[in-house]
């Protein structure tokens, strides 16, 4: 039987000053791939506060939301866990504190890490981004509308 459940992510578009965008290398049972700061919303949980919670879980790091930038608009399915309708939200996003995590020059920078679950962080040029920079189809979207922007 097909899962009928909806898998509702959350991401922050994080523009510093030099007008970089942060991405996230995370690995996962090994299987790499690479996007945008965020994550699940847990149950009982709305959208700005899920989004708060991943980057705080995940930079150790505070943020103001910004605005909206985008929300799926059509179907897509789940990659993870058994399925499901993947719906995911994007906001812009500003740090409210230094940032005080590395910040690796390359890919994969996983130096030092033996989780099961990695994860490093890099800023890309706006200008030179491009949609093969990240991994799953709806972030390909998003690298598209914000080089229209």
């Amino acid at each position: 039987m097909e899962n009928k459940h909806f898998n509702i992510r959350v991401y922050g578009l994080l523009i510093n000053e030099q007008n970089e965008i942060l991405l996230s290398d995370e690995e996962e049972r090994g299987i790499r791939f690479i996007k945008f700061p965020g994550g699940g919303l847990e149950y009982g949980e709305g959208l700005i506060d899920g989004l708060k919670r991943e980057f705080i879980e995940e930079c150790n790091l505070k943020i103001e939301v910004l605005s909206h930038f985008y929300t799926t608009d059509y179907f897509v399915k789940s990659a993870f866990g058994n399925g499901g309708q993947l719906i995911s939200i994007y906001y812009l996003v500003k740090p409210l504190e230094e940032i005080n995590f590395k910040i690796s020059k390359c890919e994969y920078d996983f130096d030092g890490q033996s989780e099961v679950s990695k994860q490093c962080f890099r800023f890309v040029p706006l200008v030179s981004l491009k949609k093969q920079n990240v991994t799953f189809p709806v972030d390909k979207k998003v690298v598209k509308l914000l080089k229209q922007n």
